[in-house]
C-alpha cells in the first residue's frame, strides 16, 4: 500500500502576493495627480513616475485644468510591476509638496 502525502496546511503556506492584488503584472496602470496649477508641478510629477518606471513615457501625460484655472490634473501612465512600487509611488507623490490629492 502506498502513502498518500499530506496536503500543506492553507495557514502555514506562504502568502501569494499575487493573490492579494486584483492587477496582473506587470501593466499599464493610470494614476491621477493634482495640484496647484503652477510652474514646474508636471516636470516634477513626471520625475517621480521615472524613478518607479524607467521607460516611462511623458509624452503620455494628459493634463486637466480646473474650473477656474487655479489647480492641474495629471495623468501618468506607468508600467506597474509590483504592489510594493505602486504603494511606494503614491506615497512619493502624496509626500510631494506641490501635490494636494493622488487617485
Amino acid at each position: 500500500m502506498t502513502s498518500v502525502p499530506p496536503l500543506p496546511d492553507p495557514a502555514s503556506a506562504a502568502p501569494d502576493p499575487r493573490r492579494d492584488s486584483l492587477i496582473d503584472y506587470p501593466s499599464q496602470f493610470p494614476i491621477k495627480v493634482m495640484g496647484l496649477n503652477a510652474d514646474g508641478f508636471v516636470h516634477a510629477v513626471t520625475l517621480i513616475a521615472r524613478q518607479f518606471d524607467p521607460g516611462f513615457d511623458a509624452t503620455s501625460v494628459e493634463l486637466r485644468d480646473s474650473k477656474a484655472g487655479k489647480y492641474l490634473g495629471v495623468t501618468i501612465t506607468l508600467t506597474a510591476t509590483s504592489r510594493e512600487q505602486l504603494d511606494e509611488l503614491y506615497r512619493t507623490l502624496s509626500t510631494h509638496p506641490m501635490v494636494k490629492v493622488v487617485l
